[in-house]
C-alpha cells in the first residue's frame, strides 16, 4: 500500500478540479496562495490550462486582459478560491465578479464546509449556506450593477475614485456604495440577467452563479508534516473565549477538565473539527480518534458526531488521530531548541499581511461570539538572495534585461498618471527612484516554500528529521552534489561535520554564477541561502545565548527557589545594562534585550511552577524574591523606551516614552562640555535679578516633575502586578492542567517535549492519563444496543493502528517534529507512518507574541 504523503494529497485533490477551472481565470485569496505555493500547485494549473491566476484581495483592472491571447477566445468562467468564510470573503468576491465582462459562469470555491457555515457563530447562512449565498452573490451585483448603469447614464465622463481598502466585517458594506468598485461604464456587467427587470440584453447567456467546498487548503511543509495557511479562517479563528483558564486567542484554555459545550465552543474548535473531518475523507481514511486535552476533547467530539452509517460501507484505509491542546506544554515552542527549522524561520523576514480582517478584536462583545482573529505569522519566508550572492545580484541588477523588465513594469503601473512616451533611461531612473513603487519590487528575493523546485529531493523533510549542526552538513552534501552535476569546481576547504557560513556562501555564488544554473537549481540556493541567514554570527549568537539562559534556568529549577529567582533578576539586569549602554555597538548586539529576558521569564516561570508549587502564596517564589523581581522590572522598563510596545504597556506608552525623552534630555544637557554657568563670572553675582520668582518657578516645576514621576510609577506599577498575575497564571499548569496533573508520574521522565512522551508511552501500550477515545456512530450502537448480547467492541488502542496522526492544536515547532519522529523509531515499529499536523508553525517569536503581544489575554 502507498505510503501516505500529505503534498501528493493537495496536488491529487487539483487533478480532482480539472473539470471546474480549466480554461478560467482563477483568482485566489492570500490563504490559498500561501498553501498552492507551498505545495507546488501552480505548474498543475499551468498544465490544467488556467488562463491567469489572480489576487483575490488586490485585483486591480489589468486583471481584466491578463488572459488576452490572439489564438484564444475570451474567457466566459472564472473561479474564486477561498480560504475564508464566505462572509468574509464576499467583497473580494462581488468586487471579482465586477471586473470582468462577458462572464457566464461564476464558481466560488470554499475551505469551509457548508455545515461549518451554518453552525459558525456570526455566519449569516443558513443550513443551505452555498445556495443561500449563490442567490445572495447574484441579488447583490444585480443591485449593483443597476446603480452604476444609472449613474454611468447621468454622467459618462466622470473620473471614478479607486477602489478603497476593505476593512468591514461581514455583510454590512456589501453595497453601501457602488464606488467601491472599478468602473467600466453602461456594459461593464457584460449579459447577464434575464428575466422582467428591465436589464437583460441576451438570455442566452445568463450568468451562473456556484460555490463549492475545497477542503484541501493546508501547507504541506514536506510529506509528512503540514500546518494550515496563516491567512485562513481556520488559522485565525480564535481557540479560547476570554475567562480565569484562558491564556491567548490563538491558544486552548487551560485542561482544567471541563471542555466547554453548547454556545461556548469557540469557532477555532468548530472550524478545526470540520477541516480534519474532510481532510481525513478526500484521504479515504477512516479515523480512529484520540484526545488530549479540553479543546481537543471538544474537537474530537464534533468530528465524531459528523460521522455517519454511511462511512462503513467504504473502503477506507484505517489511521488513528491525536488530538492535543498546545496549552498542555508550553515550554516546548517557547525555547530555542537545536533545531535548523527553527532558526530559518525565526531568522528570516515574513511577507507581509495582505489583509487585515481583525479590526474589530479589540471589542468584548465579539470576542464573546468568538469573531476575534489571531494574526499568524506568514510561512512564506523571504529570502534576501541579493544580500548573499553579492557580485551575482551586481551583475543582474546591471543587465539591459531588468532594465528593460523595469521599464515595462512601470508603464504598466497604473497609481501614476497616462503613460507618456519617454525614453528608456528616463524610465530606468524612475523606477528605481525610491518613491516608485515598481522600485520596491526585488528581483532577487527566494521564497523557501515553493516545493516544486526541490528536483524530487525531500529538502525539508529531511531537515525537519535533524539538529542544526547535522542539517547544515546535509546542505552542504547537497551543494557539492549540485556543483558536480553543474560540471562546476571550486576550491573550498571544508572540515568533515563541519560547515561554516563562508563556504556555503561560496558553493552558493558559484552555483549562481549563470542564469541557466540559477534557474535550474533555485531550489537548493534558496535553501542554502537561508541556512547563510540563519547561521550568520549575530542571529546565530542571539540563539545560542538563549540556549545558554534557558539551560541555566533549568538547571537552576532544579535546586531552589531563591536560585532560580536569582538567574531570571540577572537575566532583566543584563538586558537593563545593554539598553543603557546603546545597541549599536557590536559587542552589543549577542547580548539579550528586556523583551527576550520577560520571554525567559516565561519559561522561568513555568519551570519554577513545575518544581516549586507551594514557595509563594500567589506565586512560586516566596514575597521577597518576587518584590526584587518587580523592582527589577520596573527599573528595566523605565530604562527602555522600546517596551511600551509591549500590549501591557498600551495604556502608558505616551508617558513612558516622554520619560525616557526628558531622562535622555537631562543626561545630554548635564553631559554637554559647551555649557558654562554665568556665575563662574561673576563672583558679585549682580546679573541675577528676579532671584525670588525665578527660585518660585524652579521649585514649582521641581514638584510638578516629581508628582509625574510619582504618578507614572504608580500606574506602572499597577501595569507590572497585572504582569506578574499573569505569570502566576503560567506556573499553574501543571497542577491546573487535569492530564498534566494525573500525569505527573511519567511527564517527567525526560527532557524531551510533550509530544515525545506520549508516543513513546502510546506505542508502548502504557496507560496515558486524561488520554480520551472517540467512539464512532458505529461503535457507539455496539456498545449501547448490542453490548448487551456479547457483541460490543473493545477500546481500540492508538498503537493498534499503522498510520498516526498527530495534530497540535495551537501548532508545532521543528523540534517537536523531530522528537515525534525520534518516538517512532525508538519504538522499533518501522511500520508505522507518523504524520504530524498543527494549526501553525511556532516560532519563539510566535509564543510571544501569543502570550505577551496583541493576541494575549494579558
Amino acid at each position: 500500500m502507498a505510503l501516505i504523503d500529505v503534498t501528493k494529497a493537495c496536488l491529487d485533490s487539483i487533478d480532482q478540479m480539472a473539470g471546474q477551472i480549466g480554461g478560467s481565470i482563477l483568482y485566489l485569496d492570500s490563504g490559498c496562495t500561501e498553501s498552492f505555493q507551498i505545495a507546488g500547485v501552480f505548474p498543475k494549473l499551468l498544465e490544467l490550462g488556467v488562463r491567469a491566476v489572480c489576487s483575490l484581495e488586490n485585483m486591480c483592472s489589468l486583471d481584466a486582459v491578463a488572459n488576452w491571447n490572439v489564438n484564444s477566445d475570451p474567457a466566459t468562467k472564472i473561479v474564486a478560491i477561498t480560504s475564508r468564510l464566505l462572509s468574509d470573503a464576499h467583497r473580494y468576491i462581488l468586487r471579482c465578479l465586477s471586473m470582468h465582462q462577458g462572464i457566464e459562469h461564476f464558481i466560488v470555491c470554499t475551505s469551509i464546509s457548508e455545515v461549518a457555515h451554518s453552525a459558525y457563530p456570526d455566519s449569516p447562512l443558513g443550513p443551505d449556506a452555498f445556495r443561500e449565498y449563490e442567490s445572495l452573490l447574484l441579488q447583490d451585483y444585480e443591485e449593483l450593477v443597476k446603480k452604476r448603469r444609472t449613474k454611468s447614464g447621468l454622467a459618462k465622463d466622470i473620473d471614478f475614485p479607486k477602489p478603497t481598502n476593505f476593512e468591514g466585517e461581514g455583510w454590512s458594506r456589501l453595497t453601501s456604495s457602488e464606488e467601491e468598485f472599478p468602473q467600466f461604464g453602461a456594459h461593464s456587467s457584460g449579459k447577464i440577467f434575464s428575466g422582467n427587470d428591465g436589464y437583460a440584453e441576451d438570455e442566452g447567456k445568463r450568468l451562473v452563479v456556484s460555490v463549492h467546498h475545497f477542503p484541501m487548503i493546508f501547507c504541506p511543509l514536506s510529506p509528512r508534516v503540514f500546518v494550515l495557511p496563516s491567512e485562513s479562517s481556520v488559522a485565525e479563528a480564535c481557540l479560547s473565549t476570554e475567562h480565569e483558564d484562558s491564556l491567548s486567542l490563538g491558544l486552548p484554555p487551560i485542561s482544567s477538565g471541563a471542555p466547554p459545550d453548547g454556545d461556548d465552543v469557540p469557532a477555532g474548535a468548530l472550524l478545526t473539527a470540520h477541516f480534519l473531518y474532510h481532510l481525513a475523507t478526500k484521504m479515504d481514511m477512516k479515523m480512529e480518534i484520540f484526545s488530549l486535552g479540553d479543546l481537543s476533547k471538544t474537537v474530537g467530539k464534533i468530528m465524531t458526531d459528523m460521522s455517519s452509517l454511511y462511512d462503513v460501507g467504504r473502503r477506507k484505509r484505517s489511521a488513528g488521530l491525536l488530538l492535543i491542546d498546545r496549552t498542555l506544554d508550553l515550554f516546548t515552542p517557547c525555547c530555542h531548541g537545536d533545531s535548523l527549522v527553527d532558526r530559518i524561520f525565526s531568522a528570516l523576514p515574513r511577507r507581509e499581511r495582505t489583509t487585515n480582517f481583525s479590526h474589530v478584536k479589540g471589542s468584548q462583545t465579539l470576542r464573546k461570539l468568538g469573531s476575534s482573529s489571531v494574526l499568524r505569522a506568514s510561512l512564506d519566508v523571504q529570502i534576501p538572495l541579493a544580500n548573499i550572492l553579492t557580485e551575482t545580484a551586481s551583475e543582474i541588477n546591471s543587465s539591459p534585461v531588468l532594465e528593460s523588465i523595469e521599464a515595462f513594469l512601470s508603464g504598466w503601473d497604473t497609481t501614476n498618471s497616462p503613460p507618456q512616451l519617454v525614453d528608456l533611461l528616463n524610465i530606468r531612473n524612475k523606477v528605481r527612484d525610491e518613491n516608485s513603487a515598481v522600485s520596491k519590487i526585488q528581483p532577487l528575493n527566494g521564497s523557501l516554500v515553493s516545493t516544486e523546485t526541490f528536483r524530487g529531493t525531500p529538502y525539508m523533510e529531511a531537515l525537519f528529521d535533524r539538529k542544526t549542526k547535522d542539517g547544515a552538513v546535509l546542505v552542504r552534501k547537497w551543494l557539492q552534489e549540485t556543483l558536480r552535476r553543474e560540471n562546476i569546481t571550486i576550491n573550498v576547504k571544508s572540515r568533515p561535520g563541519f560547515v561554516t557560513v563562508s563556504e556555503l556562501n561560496a558553493m552558493t555564488e558559484a552555483l549562481a554564477k549563470s542564469q541557466s544554473s540559477l534557474i535550474r537549481n533555485k531550489g537548493i540556493i534558496q535553501l542554502a541561502a537561508a541556512v547563510i541567514v540563519a547561521l550568520e554570527e549575530s542571529r546565530s549568537s542571539r540563539w545560542d545565548a538563549f540556549i545558554s539562559a534557558e539551560k541555566i534556568l533549568s538547571a537552576s529549577a532544579g535546586d531552589t527557589s531563591q536560585s532560580l529567582a536569582a538567574q531570571i533578576g540577572d537575566l532583566i539586569y543584563k538586558s537593563t545594562l545593554a539598553a543603557s549602554n546603546g545597541q549599536n555597538n557590536k559587542t552589543q548586539q549577542a547580548l539579550l534585550s528586556f523583551e527576550d529576558a520577560l520571554f525567559l521569564m516565561v519559561a522561568g516561570y513555568i519551570l519554577a511552577g513545575e518544581n516549586f508549587p507551594t514557595s509563594g502564596s500567589g506565586g512560586p517564589f516566596s514575597w521577597e524574591e518576587e518584590h526584587s523581581l518587580k523592582e527589577a522590572v520596573m527599573d528595566a522598563i523605565l530604562e527602555n523606551a522600546s517596551v511600551s510596545r509591549l500590549k501591557f504597556l498600551h495604556s502608558v506608552t505616551a508617558e513612558l516614552e516622554a520619560n525616557f525623552n526628558k531622562k535622555k534630555s537631562k543626561e545630554t544637557t548635564e553631559a554637554s562640555p559647551d555649557k558654562f554657568d554665568i556665575d563662574d563670572f561673576d563672583d558679585d553675582q549682580w546679573g541675577k535679578w528676579g532671584e525670588e520668582e525665578e527660585d518660585d518657578n524652579d521649585d514649582k516645576n521641581k514638584k510638578e516633575h516629581q508628582y509625574d514621576d510619582m504618578q507614572l510609577r504608580l500606574e506602572l506599577r499597577d501595569k507590572v502586578d497585572s504582569l506578574f498575575k499573569f505569570f502566576h497564571k503560567l506556573s499553574t499548569l501543571k497542577m491546573r492542567n487535569k492530564p498534566l496533573r494525573d500525569g505527573a508520574s511519567y511527564m517527567d521522565s525526560s527532557d524531551k517535549g510533550l509530544l515525545y512522551k506520549i508516543l513513546r508511552r502510546v506505542l508502548d501500550r502504557s496507560d496515558v492519563p486524561g488520554l480520551d477515545y472517540h467512539s464512532s456512530a458505529v461503535g457507539r450502537l455496539f456498545k449501547s444496543g448490542f453490548g448487551r448480547f456479547g457483541l460490543g467492541q473493545a477500546k481500540p488502542s492508538l498503537a493498534d493502528q499503522n498510520v498516526i496522526m498527530v495534530f497540535i492544536i495551537g501548532g508545532i515547532n521543528g523540534i517537536e517534529v523531530r522528537e515525534a519522529w525520534e518516538a517512532v523509531s525508538e519504538s522499533g515499529r518501522p511500520d508505522i507512518e507518523l504524520i504530524v499536523g498543527g494549526t501553525t508553525l511556532l516560532t519563539p517569536d510566535d509564543m510571544l507574541d501569543l502570550l505577551m503581544g496583541n493576541s494575549s489575554y494579558l
